[in-house]
């Protein structure tokens, strides 16, 4: 098994991450959100151990990715962490209509250094988020265009929190941006999702968002149109097959 790393020239990537095998094969370049990174991963080297063929994943958020994929980023599969940003590739035909499907759900969590003293925050109507930030900033995804800061800010304004936090937030370019900020201690709150604070040993969970306080966090994949291959076929299947199942499970996600 051969690994490598390397990164795409964009805004904010987490980087190219090679998945393969000694054999010649197809090679398919995935476009995946950012706090897909650890789960599809894993899922990326067992595909590339069962088909034999060379896996490349660019994570980045959602809109990054799409906006690539809009300007001709050659990549045969997207998976996106919002319905938006797959809608925005499907209404200028950049993706085969017939693949798209709903793949994965999550949770919206609030998340504090692991050293921190705060423990528990109740986040309801009644809860002043403000006054925990004592002084600093809400690490998020940038709530115009990040997935996971436009489900905090839906969240923040059902919860009636979101005028009095509005200029404190720490708008990052993804998620695992925003979670890095809160690992560093440099914001004493984030907003992630429930994968990302379990993949850190940095960060606490300090309290978990009501279901009904923002719209359902679904992943849905597609195959990008012109990028269409048995290979990226096999692996959209393998995704939604009982070896991905267990995987995506392990790492926190709701499998649909």
């Amino acid at each position: 098994m051969r690994h490598s790393l390397g990164f795409f020239l964009t805004p904010f990537v987490l980087g190219l991450v090679l998945y393969s095998v000694p054999a010649a094969a197809d090679e398919i370049t995935v476009f995946a959100a950012a706090s897909l990174t650890n789960a599809m991963g894993e899922v990326g080297h067992a595909f590339a151990q069962k088909e034999k063929n060379t896996v490349r994943f660019s994570f980045a958020s959602s809109s990054t990715l799409a906006k690539q994929i809009e300007n001709g980023a050659p990549a045969h599969l997207f998976l996106s962490a919002d319905l938006d940003w797959i809608d925005y590739l499907d209404q200028r035909e950049l993706i085969i209509t017939g693949s798209r499907v709903d793949l994965l759900g999550n949770r919206l969590v609030l998340i504090a250094p692991a050293g921190s003293q705060l423990n528990k925050v109740d986040l309801n109507t009644g809860t002043d988020l403000s006054w925990f930030l004592s002084g600093g900033m809400l690490a998020t995804g940038d709530p115009d265009h990040v997935p996971a800061g436009k489900y905090a800010r839906a969240a923040l304004e059902k919860l009636g929190m979101w005028k009095s936090i509005e200029g404190r937030i720490a708008r990052t370019d993804s998620v695992r941006a925003a979670l890095a900020l809160v690992e560093r201690a440099e914001c004493p709150l984030g907003i992630v999702y429930a994968t990302d604070a379990a993949a850190s040993s940095k960060v606490k969970v300090a309290g978990v968002f009501p279901v009904d306080s923002h719209p359902p966090i679904v992943y849905p994949a597609a195959l990008v149109k012109g990028q269409d291959t048995p290979a990226a076929r096999r692996l959209l299947e393998f995704l939604k097959g009982p070896d991905a199942k267990p995987i995506f499970e392990k790492h926190g996600f709701t499998v649909k």
